[in-house]
């Protein structure tokens, strides 16, 4: 048998790009070979293997053929006979189509390299249309590899518009399409993946609130300011009233958090300024938000808001202003009243009463004399 690094890793090795996964092809073996070996198969669809001991996934080289619409939508042949060359013509773009033997020697059969020095994300082959989930990892890398420079071969664009156009899209899971673009969030240029989609004419159909909305500029302007894909994926919805939001959220299975946040500030962004100016209505936004109980969502809508309105000079300090409205909140002993015998509503009440007298207090200490 003979091994070989591929992918991602050869690609970032290349570029002198960090990477943090490795994944290895066998060329000339076989199931019961790489078991005898100490592998552990873990693989239904096509042979993979689990390394004895580093745990890295290592497949046997393969071919695809397409059978049927979507992603899954392949017979898969591993055999010995397959070659190396072979199998990374199945691979998306020529970047990724490179391998790496034992001896450091590279191969690349396809134009990787030279894709890489020209900075260019360009399909292996014409069998590139026949996987759907390919406009969006194109999209991903197109994002990721954004600040060094790459852009799309124009043919490519032009494969990706035809996999739309075909229909192919609907077929692949939210699962996956949410595995891709929360990749995509947490690269420099998320706006960028969003942008190639929309390019393409994928936005239309994964994410159609998008179409009529300013979410890609306004995650533009957000992404530099906060590297949490939570706030990222609320700044992408932020123009959208609050149920749209919630619609979008729901059309990419986003994990639950991200789509409160994203409602939350769709639904506060442009009425915080105004509640601040009361203390009832102070408290009633910290109840809202979940301030006074949990931390990170609290920051997540403040880090959210400060990202969005840069070019705002009120925005840092309405923030600053919740910020200290929750401290003081929070300052509110309710052993003081359990003390007085106070229990049930009666006692709630009596808390939020303090909480809003010592938001009140602070907010007339920050009034200009």
């Amino acid at each position: 048998m003979n091994i070989f690094r591929v992918g991602g890793a050869v690609r970032d090795r290349l570029l002198g790009y960090p990477h943090h996964e490795t994944d290895w092809v066998v060329v000339g073996s076989t199931p019961d070979e790489m078991i005898k070996n100490g592998f552990t198969q873990v693989g239904r669809d096509f042979p993979v293997f689990l390394h004895p001991e580093s745990k890295e996934e290592y497949a046997l080289a393969r071919t695809e053929r397409k059978s049927g619409p979507g992603y899954h939508g392949f017979v898969v042949h591993a055999d010995p006979s397959v070659t190396l060359e072979e199998d990374l013509e199945r691979r998306d773009l020529t970047i990724n189509a490179m391998a790496i033997d034992e001896a450091g020697t590279v191969f690349d059969p396809y134009g990787g390299r030279s894709d890489l020095e020209a900075k260019t994300l360009r399909h292996v082959s014409p069998h590139f249309v026949e996987d759907p989930l390919r406009v969006l990892r194109t999209a991903r890398f197109a994002a990721r590899y954004h600040h060094l420079g790459f852009t799309i071969a124009t043919e490519t664009a032009a494969l990706m518009a035809e996999i739309v156009d075909a229909g192919e899209l609907p077929h692949l899971s939210t699962e996956r399409i949410w595995v891709e673009t929360e990749k995509a969030l947490g690269e420099r240029h998320p706006e960028i993946y969003w942008q190639v989609l929309a390019d393409c004419g994928a936005v239309t159909v994964l994410l159609p609130e998008l179409a009529v909305s300013h979410g890609i500029s306004a995650l533009s302007r957000a992404a530099p300011h906060t590297s949490r894909i939570d706030c990222r994926w609320a700044a992408l919805l932020a123009d959208l009233p609050e149920a749209r939001a919630q619609e979008a959220s729901e059309r990419l299975n986003a994990p639950k958090a991200f789509s409160l946040l994203a409602n939350r500030i769709s639904g506060g962004r442009y009425s915080i300024k105004t509640a601040l100016k009361d203390a009832t209505e102070c408290m009633a936004v910290l109840k809202a938000l979940d301030g006074l109980r949990r931390e990170e969502p609290f920051e997540g809508f403040c880090e959210t808001l400060v990202a969005l309105e840069q070019h705002s000079a009120d925005a840092g300090s309405a923030v600053d202003l919740l910020r200290s409205a929750r401290d003081v909140a929070q300052q509110v002993a309710a052993a003081d009243f359990v003390d007085q015998g106070l229990t049930g509503p009666e006692l709630g009440a009596a808390i939020q009463a303090a909480q809003i007298e010592a938001i009140a207090a602070m907010l007339t200490s920050q009034k200009p004399r």
